[in-house]
């Protein structure tokens, strides 16, 4: 499953420092609003805004499923029996992994991320309430409510049936007031060039490097070099994609493990 998954949804338009034409249709605005939003998603390395909602079936990565421990005449993997504070005994292989930092065990999954926020999670075939689990960076689905994620489920099974465990969420990073209002900016430069507005209009803007009046010699940039920069032309675009993907990244970065067990993300049907 790729870290890159597009938005659906076009992001807030605020147009405080935004002159619109006239006249303009609801339905230019709402037209361009989607055409800035994939346009900023992608230069900004596909990391910022929401996402669409995509519907995981993760698997979880027990402590000693690859231990070299075994018990005599067993087939069902390593028995590590130990006491917990309630006093109850368990298998270390079955209840979770210890954290780097903590004194008890935590039961979770990984999720691909940057996690924006997530819509629902469900076990066999029911929904769990929010309360029941919490998102720790970087990407973890933690269990809070003292009971565990399955350690197998049944994926020849649709979600919601009994036997499955599913988790619908979303990536990105979140939209502050700074992506918002470069945004904002971009569809109003937009929304001018489509409906002739006068003063900003995007494709009249030649990026005039000089000017010389007497003898009307003008100089323009190479377009294509703005362009191969991962740039607009528009100032206050330009200088948040600056700030937030100084280095051009076409993509989030990833890093693959062999002990990392992916989720599995149905694409058809």
């Amino acid at each position: 499953m790729p870290q890159h998954v597009g938005p659906c949804e076009p992001w807030p338009f605020v147009p405080d420092c935004c002159q619109l034409p006239e006249g303009v249709e609801q339905e230019t605005i709402d037209r361009q609003r989607a055409v800035a939003t994939s346009i900023l998603w992608a230069l900004s390395g596909r990391r910022v805004g929401p996402s669409c909602a995509i519907t995981v079936r993760p698997c979880r990565k027990s402590c000693l499923d690859s231990g070299s421990f075994t018990v005599q005449g067993a087939t069902a993997g390593p028995w590590i029996p130990y006491l917990g504070r309630d006093g109850v005994w368990r298998n270390a292989s079955v209840c979770g992994c210890a954290s780097d930092c903590g004194c008890g065990e935590l039961c979770e999954v990984r999720l691909e991320g940057p996690v924006h926020d997530v819509l629902a999670v469900e076990v066999d075939g029911e929904t769990l309430p929010p309360e029941a689990y919490r998102v720790d960076a970087p990407g973890l689905l933690v269990r809070t409510d003292g009971e565990c994620w399955p350690d197998c489920q049944d994926l020849a099974a649709p979600c919601g049936e009994e036997g499955t465990f599913c988790v619908t969420y979303r990536i990105g990073l979140p939209l502050d007031a700074a992506a918002i209002a470069a945004f904002s900016a971009m569809v109003c430069h937009l929304v001018k060039d489509c409906s002739g507005g006068c003063g900003c209009k995007v494709a009249s803007n030649r990026n005039l490097s000089r000017l010389s009046r007497q003898g009307v010699d003008l100089e323009f940039a190479d377009p294509t070099l703005l362009y191969s920069e991962m740039r607009t032309g528009i100032p206050a675009v330009d200088l948040w994609l600056t700030a937030v993907n100084p280095y051009r990244q076409a993509s989030p970065s990833q890093v693959f493990s062999p002990d990392y067990k992916r989720p599995r993300t149905q694409i058809w049907p």
